[in-house]
């Protein structure tokens, strides 16, 4: 039971560290949230200092969360191929997520965990992940708009678990669908600003 607490703490705490907020500040003296979007994530770190600081928020940002849906291993209760285990190893992932839209280090105003989510299911279900991935950069190089692509990538990642992997856990599959209610929820006021044609884009060169 303790080092079910201990991960579980863990993980929120890795999610907490926020590297757009972090990278901003120390590289450039800034607080992210003041600017921009004034959302901390790394599409705004972005627009607001460039991809040579946004681009390792991105990486940590997904790191974390994949790290801490990896400290599931570190138990010894429940095998790595139970249902048991892939339910903790989802939780963990979600409380890193948690974090990082509720840091506790910068006040609770995070982001909106899109990168955080990539490494969540880049831990569950690595194929699928890496398929939704693609679906994101295709839609960004169209479209040059990261909400909806981000949006794209998490409504495809049931699709592909399901239809191309033919995985049809009912604990993978009720996570997925969850997931992407998750970022329709975060990019609400994107979805919004689209369909009213304010959605601003980003420069990919």
């Amino acid at each position: 039971m303790a080092i079910l607490v201990f991960t579980g703490i863990a993980a929120y705490m890795l999610g907490s560290f926020n590297a757009a907020y972090w990278l901003g500040r120390w590289f450039k003296g800034i607080d992210v949230r003041e600017h921009g979007s004034k959302n901390a994530g790394a599409t705004n770190l972005l627009r607001v200092a460039g991809w040579k600081i946004a681009l390792p928020a991105f990486i940590l940002d997904v790191g974390k969360a994949y790290a801490a849906a990896s400290l599931a291993f570190l138990q010894n209760t429940w095998l790595p191929d139970s249902e048991a285990f892939l339910l903790w190893q989802i939780g963990l992932g979600m409380l890193a997520v948690i974090g990082h839209l509720l840091p506790v280090y910068i006040g609770f105003r995070g982001g909106k965990g899109v990168a955080s989510m990539l490494g969540v299911v880049l831990a569950v279900h690595m194929p699928a992940a890496l398929a939704a991935l693609s679906v994101f950069v295709l839609v960004l190089l169209i479209t040059r708009i990261v909400s909806i692509s981000s949006v794209s990538a998490g409504l495809s990642f049931p699709v592909f678990m399901i239809f191309v992997f033919g995985d049809r856990h009912i604990v993978l599959l009720t996570f997925s669908l969850l997931a992407a209610a998750l970022l329709l929820i975060t990019h609400k006021r994107n979805l919004k600003r689209l369909l009213s044609g304010e959605e601003k884009r980003i420069r990919l060169k």
